[in-house]
């Protein structure tokens, strides 16, 4: 790896921290204050994040293709002012109207500055040598909710949540956009092909069962990032367990990260993918054999699946399809787990009211689904007859 390799791989990781921890996990400490403020529940916050998921999900085509034309440049330096606008707005909110318009607007801003729009951008400048500088920037970015959960809820004790929300917009004026517009490079004839007719990406089966992969296993880290503490719990762990197994999601993420990096990476993505989707159900087994004794082995291995199921998001269709309009097709194929990772808080909060700890058969189940669907796939997809 040379140095400008390296560079890069600092930039972007740094910036994906700062906007997974301004948006994507502004939420989880902010939501509450929010609703206490504005006099609603904090059901309204989270149904609003929602529909920013939604949002950026419908939108992850149509920027991975903007990303295949022009570069990650401009496209995740852009994202930087959205996300800004976003944060600014959410500050001056004063009714429900006003934070959903917030919301979406963050929406679109996670659509342009999150892990898909970044892989997009770094397999436009590496191309089939994409996989190292992926997995890098999932190193640093591990610790978003590390860095981010701990800032907001100083910012909330010392500031309030409202001037909270205005400092993140700060830090991606101050931070995010000049490492994005200065650390990035410009793309060698973007200005050539940005005319270029939109590709013709079939629906093939390859593209069905790599989108119904991430679905399945988005949804169960959707549905884990909002409730593990909850389900342990329920599952028979005492508060000081189930919040201890929480805390060891973040450190098994990034060290599973380092085992793909050192080890893994030596293999075809499936391998580590295939392994990855393992993980959750022997940890889900484990928890229902000991009990909730065993919370913090659970989210051990939770964590490690779900570490490798990010890197393989990017990994995974930059090694079937190759470089040709890779953002373009990880937009297609992102989009669906992006909606599941939306639903699945909703979802498993009402499994979970009506089946308790038990509701990790059904986790456990669309996990073995998409290791299952994982051997319908070939290293390579077939090609077309001369």
């Amino acid at each position: 790896m040379n140095r400008s390799q390296l560079s890069i791989i600092i930039a972007l990781g740094t910036t994906q921290t700062l906007a997974w921890a301004s948006s994507y996990y502004l939420p989880a400490i902010l939501a509450d204050p929010i609703a206490r403020d504005l006099g609603v529940s904090s059901n309204w916050i989270f149904a609003a994040f929602s529909a920013s998921q939604v949002i950026s999900a419908l939108l992850a085509p149509r920027i991975g293709r903007q990303i295949d034309l022009v570069g990650g440049r401009s496209v995740l330096s852009i994202s930087n002012l959205l996300l800004a606008a976003g944060l600014v707005l959410l500050g001056f909110t004063t009714s429900i109207p006003l934070l959903v318009v917030a919301w979406l607007l963050l929406g679109v801003g996670m659509s342009a500055g999150l892990y898909d729009a970044a892989f997009a951008a770094l397999g436009r400048i590496y191309g089939d040598a994409a996989r190292r500088s992926i997995t890098g920037i999932t190193l640093i970015a591990g610790f978003a909710s590390t860095v981010g959960w701990p800032l907001s809820a100083w910012g909330l004790e010392t500031i309030g949540w409202r001037n909270t929300c205005f400092a993140w917009a700060v830090a991606h004026i101050l931070i995010g956009l000049p490492l994005n517009l200065l650390m990035l490079p410009a793309v060698k004839r973007a200005k050539a092909v940005a005319a270029a007719v939109k590709p013709h990406i079939p629906i093939d089966r390859t593209m069905i069962i790599l989108a119904f992969v991430f679905a399945a296993a988005w949804t169960v880290t959707g549905a884990m990032a909002a409730h593990l503490p909850r389900l342990m719990e329920a599952a028979g762990a005492t508060t000081t367990q189930a919040v201890f197994a929480g805390a060891l999601i973040g450190p098994s993420q990034v060290a599973a990260r380092i085992f793909e990096a050192s080890f893994l990476s030596r293999y075809h993505p499936l391998v580590s993918t295939r392994l990855a989707c393992l993980t959750h159900p022997i940890g889900a087994a484990i928890l229902g054999l000991a009990g909730g004794g065993a919370a913090s082995v659970f989210a051990i291995f939770h964590g490690s699946g779900n570490g490798i199921l990010t890197i393989a998001r990017g990994t995974l269709p930059l090694a079937i399809f190759g470089p040709e309009n890779y953002g373009y097709r990880l937009g297609i194929v992102g989009a669906p787990a992006r909606m599941a990772q939306a639903a699945a808080p909703l979802l498993f909060g009402l499994l979970i009211e009506a089946m308790g700890a038990r509701v990790l058969y059904v986790s456990s189940a669309l996990s073995i689904a998409a290791l299952l669907a994982l051997f319908l796939l070939r290293k390579e997809p077939p090609r077309p007859e001369p």
